[in-house]
């Protein structure tokens, strides 16, 4: 039986393992997936909640704090944007290696919250940033598909 975390010399960080690595196929049942998808959207939507509150920047040049009106509208639909997000991002890491899924949802998530209630868009501004969010979530799993693609296959030749 290997330990799942046996130290390795080679790896810098001491932990050798899936978990290490941060271009991992991740598989596992659906339910894990959704946690994973529902978890990143809720976190990065709070904390461009949380960043709103207050102004980023010198007042002439820098993002506003929240404006004034309704703020669940932005909150919901920034949730329900970067739940999208964090799916393609993690069925494609199901299936082939790409490069922080989590990290990329997260960041597609929290700048669209935060523009969103730093200057309070109409809907098709929203719409539109929404797509720029999935359209960047989906050229970033295109380029992991090429990338796996045009990889060496290493396992086929030691197979032989």
């Amino acid at each position: 039986m290997t330990e799942p975390f046996a130290y390795d010399t080679s790896d810098p960080t001491g932990l050798s393992g899936p978990e290490s690595d941060e271009e991992a196929l991740r598989p596992g049942p659906l339910w894990r997936h959704a946690l994973w998808v529902v978890g990143i959207a809720a976190g990065a939507v709070a904390v461009g909640w949380a960043t709103a509150l207050f102004r980023i920047g010198p007042e002439e040049y820098g993002l506003p704090p929240a404006a004034p009106g309704a703020l669940w509208p932005y909150l919901a639909t920034w949730a329900a944007i970067g739940i999208a997000v964090a799916a393609v991002l993690r069925a494609a890491a199901a299936r082939i290696l790409v490069y922080a899924p989590g990290r990329i949802a997260a960041a597609l998530t929290y700048a669209g919250t935060r523009l969103s209630l730093g200057w309070r868009p109409e809907a098709p501004l929203v719409v539109a940033m929404a797509a720029a969010a999935l359209i960047a979530a989906t050229v970033w799993c295109a380029l992991a598909l090429r990338s796996h693609r045009r990889a060496p296959k290493d396992d086929v030749l030691a197979e032989r």
